[in-house]
């Protein structure tokens, strides 16, 4: 997730906890909120020591107790340079908790995603996943941006008590929606295991999932996905594409799945959300050959994905990859 949703979801939490009296612990839950994506400033050393990547330490139970309890003694005292002398009265055992408490919703949001943390490192290194959000949905930033909107509107022109009610309705509209993504999630994996997929994508709407099928032999790669709908069920129509593996000749490329052949191993140089991501294939014939777009069935906004055009030469065979957002139901120029 962004870090604005972020620092929004653990002040929100911080203000169910505390309200406009304890807005010291309000804004240490919201600083929480961001402190597990400081490990970006590690890069250097996560190049060294992998569990300081990215989503890695930083990210799990352990690693936001750690940030708590440092961040009980500094965190106030920051607090008091930028705000107030005010912002740093308190209990430290409170703002380790307020602390804790955004700290464990930036992991929870993270989970939330398809790409994982590390939850209860060091002592375990397997990663969790949930596919139950999108790691950019333009819904849940709408919402952000609406909420900051706001609340920065209403400060200073309403009464605390009007503050205090708009803070604790923007809280409950976050726990619904979440609520509504994780109990959709459940009956879509419930529909994933009877209909035989491998799978579940979640899309913008809460409501909708793509459910997703790979089967690989030594001679092609399978992909084959349809959609769900919470309440009308399965689409009747899936779509599938087998891609032929092995090594390909230098010869004149005849049809579609030789393009297939020929792009595959290009289009997943060019880009990596293909590998990171579940990937789908749409091939076309083009002037001069065939144009291919690989595309993530993660990545995509009204329609259009994230992914990787590949022209392929009818006569030499020779392929030309570069990176676009495109509609696979239109054509690719």
């Amino acid at each position: 997730m962004d870090p604005f949703s972020h620092l929004l979801l653990g002040y929100l939490l911080g203000f169910g906890l505390w309200g406009p009296a304890g807005l010291q612990y309000v804004v240490a839950a919201a600083v929480g909120g961001a402190l597990p994506d400081a490990d970006i400033a590690l890069f250097p050393l996560s190049q060294r020591f992998p569990l300081l990547r990215h989503r890695g330490l930083s990210h799990s139970l352990v690693g936001v107790t750690l940030l708590a309890a440092v961040g009980c003694f500094a965190i106030p005292t920051v607090m008091s340079w930028g705000l107030g002398a005010g912002f740093s009265s308190g209990s430290r055992l409170v703002f380790f908790v307020a602390l804790e408490v955004g700290g464990l919703s930036h992991v929870f949001l993270d989970s939330l995603d398809h790409w994982s943390v590390p939850i209860l490192a060091p002592f375990s290194p397997t990663s969790y996943k949930f596919d139950v959000d999108r790691i950019v949905n333009v819904g849940s930033m709408a919402f952000t941006v609406l909420a900051y909107a706001l609340l920065i509107y209403e400060r200073g022109r309403v009464s605390v008590e009007v503050g205090t009610d708009t803070t604790l309705v923007l809280l409950a509209a976050a726990l619904v929606y979440f609520s509504i993504r994780i109990s959709a999630r459940w009956v879509a994996g419930a529909a994933r295991k009877r209909a035989g997929y491998s799978a579940v994508i979640p899309q913008g709407n809460p409501l909708r999932f793509v459910l997703f099928r790979e089967e690989v032999t030594d001679r092609s790669r399978r992909l084959q996905f349809t959609r769900y709908h919470l309440i009308r069920g399965l689409d009747s129509h899936a779509s599938s594409v087998e891609i032929p593996l092995g090594p390909t000749p230098s010869i004149p490329v005849q049809d579609a799945p030789e393009a297939l052949a020929r792009s595959y191993a290009p289009a997943f140089d060019e880009s990596w959300v293909l590998g990171e991501t579940h990937p789908f294939a749409v091939s076309r014939a083009a002037a001069g050959g065939f144009d291919v777009f690989w595309y993530s069935l993660e990545m995509s906004f009204w329609g259009r994905h994230a992914g990787v055009v590949v022209h392929v030469d009818r006569t030499t065979g020779t392929v030309h990859a570069r990176s676009r957002w495109r509609n696979p139901a239109r054509p690719f120029d």
